[in-house]
């Protein structure tokens, strides 16, 4: 049977380029491919998807990528947290999970179980409010400890059909959680997305230079495929919690001992004060001076800092926005608020006609 212009055959190797790719049957992942011959054959041209892409994407104003270098910094609990507070903000949101092989945006959006629903308008994303809808390949397990292996060509077949096929209907935003890296999957969502005005990339780091590292990786990704990056969000940026949380253990012969009680005793009654201050340790040494400095050097916005936070844990576990498990007390939340205002500032004042305000956030 032949193969469509742009699609990718099923039995294709990984990183297959794909029929319409100038490289079809002559890049080093075609040797030995059964269908060589035919795509070298084949004329070239545009992905034939693209322009139901572009008219699906058209109802949406702005496209947001949430990136990371590697895993493990939080990326995908920031893009939950992200949908949460856009759609507080009155936003219509829609958060895409295109994470194939570790799909947790369900698990963050309470959304554990869910199925997704088709009609003649194509797939219809799970919604956590009226304004908040979600799409993952996690709907789609049977189980949710299932193992998705699957070779680049189907997960970009996937990546495709998500933003071909689901009916966002007219949104205000779509989040698109990606996998860490830059691999077959970000390059396709690019490329998808740029014909459809995508705003750009927010990349999420720890501050250790291990991971900074990545980032400058993943930077020079997004200037490659022309992928504006509307600025870098320094993640897990120190440990910070009440006084009152802590717990003081005393090792004795190698056993802990919890002293807390006879600890907070001796402060209450020598400094009563100190019950109300908080403690801060940055538990990430950042030998190059973190993301700011990184952002600095490579002259894209810097958004901020995130503290670590056991309570943006639990949001997380519990399926909720970060406000709604928030104590008084909460580091994290004063600081995601200010790191989403300055990208609602950057995507919504860009949009608007102000030009200067990605470097000023830089500066």
């Amino acid at each position: 049977m032949a193969t469509a212009v742009g699609a990718v055959p099923q039995d294709a190797p990984e990183h297959c380029p794909g029929t319409a790719s100038e490289k079809a049957g002559q890049a080093a992942a075609c040797e030995g491919c059964p269908n060589q011959a035919a795509c070298a054959s084949a004329p070239k041209g545009e992905d034939p998807d693209l322009d139901a892409i572009t008219a699906r994407m058209a109802s949406v104003k702005h496209k947001i990528l949430v990136l990371s270098g590697k895993g493990g910094v939080g990326k995908s609990t920031f893009s939950a947290q992200l949908a949460f507070a856009l759609a507080a903000k009155g936003r219509d949101v829609g958060l895409l999970d295109i994470d194939i092989c570790g799909p947790s945006i369900p698990k963050m959006l309470g959304l554990e179980g869910q199925e997704i629903h088709q009609s003649n308008l194509g797939w219809s994303p799970v919604y956590v409010e009226d304004n908040l809808g979600v799409m993952s390949i996690g709907f789609m397990l049977p189980d949710k400890d299932d193992a998705v292996i699957w070779r680049g060509p189907r997960k970009n077949g996937l990546i495709k059909q998500f933003l071909k096929d689901v009916n966002w209907g007219e949104m205000d935003y779509l989040v698109v959680d990606a996998p860490p890296g830059t691999s077959d999957e970000h390059i396709s969502v690019a490329q998808f997305l740029k014909a459809s005005h995508v705003d750009g990339a927010v990349i999420v780091t720890t501050p250790q230079e291990v991971s900074i590292i990545d980032v400058r990786k993943e930077i020079n990704f997004c200037k490659k495929v022309g992928l504006p990056v509307l600025g870098v969000v320094e993640n897990m940026s120190g440990l910070q919690l009440p006084v009152s949380s802590l717990r003081f253990m005393e090792m004795t012969d190698g056993n802990s001992l919890d002293v807390t009680a006879d600890i907070v005793a001796g402060l209450t009654r020598l400094r009563p004060e100190l019950k109300n201050l908080s403690i801060h340790a940055d538990i990430f040494h950042a030998s190059g001076g973190g993301a700011e400095a990184m952002c600095n050097d490579m002259e894209v916005p810097f958004l901020g800092r995130i503290p670590l936070d056991p309570l943006m844990s639990q949001a997380s576990e519990q399926g909720q926005a970060l406000k709604e498990v928030a104590v008084k007390s909460c580091a994290s939340l004063p600081a995601l608020n200010s790191v989403i205002a300055k990208l609602l500032y950057v995507v919504e004042g860009t949009a608007n006609g102000n030009r200067g305000i990605r470097k000023s956030l830089s500066a």
